[in-house]
């Protein structure tokens, strides 16, 4: 499965076929559950890139607020509540290019994650770029999992950030495995994107040493103030195709329903369920935008006869 024209061939075939082949690979898997994480954003706005989607980069005029980097002990009481809330994985996000070694930020991010890995959480940032001797630091301090986006296919790359490069983002997923964090990598849903763009995005994360731990499948939000603002190119027969496609490409990987959920009725969430996803955010906000209520959550999961033991397992 490791050329693209395999992958493509996958995507293609009658959605029924497809989906019985991802609910085969999800046995693969060996938990018929959905996790729970939760994201909070530690350091919101200002950032120097110009991904076009994003609501935080300082190119752009958009009505967030933001805020410096948060303290530990705020994290941690953020931490609780996620906790409380059913959550097993905590996910951190900061608005910014990225972390060296020799940055006072770095020793700051260290001394958080020390600080929130007694909640007994499984802990996973994303901070952007990272050279090697900052990645070796995150993992000393107690990280597992670094999650860091490839988002669309190198081609459609240029036309949705100039600030840096498909590449420099494949080399930071290099090094995130090269010390021996766990990956989290995926992309966005409906910029404007072709779907040979999609599925080299997909092609790009099959040909890495090692699958990614978790494979989060966005569905892009439109923001005003941003670039792609009006930009919006799928249908959700799409979604739940890339969703199946990852899920047979990605069989040991938990793949995450991420931002953009509310604007999916909980007849197409049913479908991405089936599909493949087993994992999803929960939480009021993901970064800077609204997400679905918790409370609507546990109601759509009562509906499937779905149960809450710290993750969410389906009844046998």
């Amino acid at each position: 499965m490791n050329d693209y024209h395999t992958i493509e061939q996958i995507y293609s075939q009658p959605l029924e076929d497809l989906i019985q082949q991802a609910l085969q690979a999800k046995k693969a898997f060996g938990k018929n559950d959905l996790q729970f994480c939760q994201l909070l954003n530690i350091k919101s706005g200002g950032c120097s890139e110009d991904c076009k989607y994003c609501a935080q980069s300082a190119h752009y005029r958009t009505a967030i607020e933001k805020s410096s980097l948060l303290d530990e002990e705020a994290v941690f009481e953020a931490g609780k509540k996620a906790k409380e809330n059913g959550a097993t994985r905590f996910c951190l996000g900061a608005a910014w290019k990225g972390l060296s070694h020799e940055e006072l930020k770095t020793k700051q991010i260290c001394k958080i994650i020390s600080k929130i890995s007694s909640l007994g959480l499984e802990l996973c940032l994303s901070l952007g770029f990272l050279t090697e001797k900052a990645a070796l630091m995150l993992k000393e301090s107690g990280l597992s999992v670094y999650n860091h986006n490839l988002n669309t296919g190198p081609n459609y790359y240029p036309k949705i950030a100039t600030t840096h490069s498909f590449q420099e983002r494949l080399q930071t997923i290099e090094i995130v495995q090269k010390v021996g964090l766990k990956l989290c990598s995926g992309g966005i849903i409906g910029m404007g994107e072709s779907l040979k763009d999609r599925l080299e995005m997909l092609y790009y994360l099959k040909t890495l040493p090692e699958p990614p731990e978790s494979v989060p499948i966005n569905v892009y939000m439109p923001i005003k103030g941003t670039p792609l603002y009006a930009q919006s190119n799928f249908s959700y027969i799409d979604l739940v195709r890339i969703i199946a496609t990852a899920r047979i490409l990605f069989p040991t990987s938990r793949i995450r329903l991420a931002a953009g959920r509310k604007l999916l009725d909980e007849s197409i969430q049913t479908l991405c369920y089936i599909a493949g996803v087993n994992s999803i955010f929960i939480g009021e906000k993901l970064l800077t935008q609204n997400n679905v209520q918790l409370e609507t959550d546990l109601a759509w999961l009562k509906r499937l006869n779905l149960q809450k033991e710290g993750y969410i397992r389906l009844y046998s």
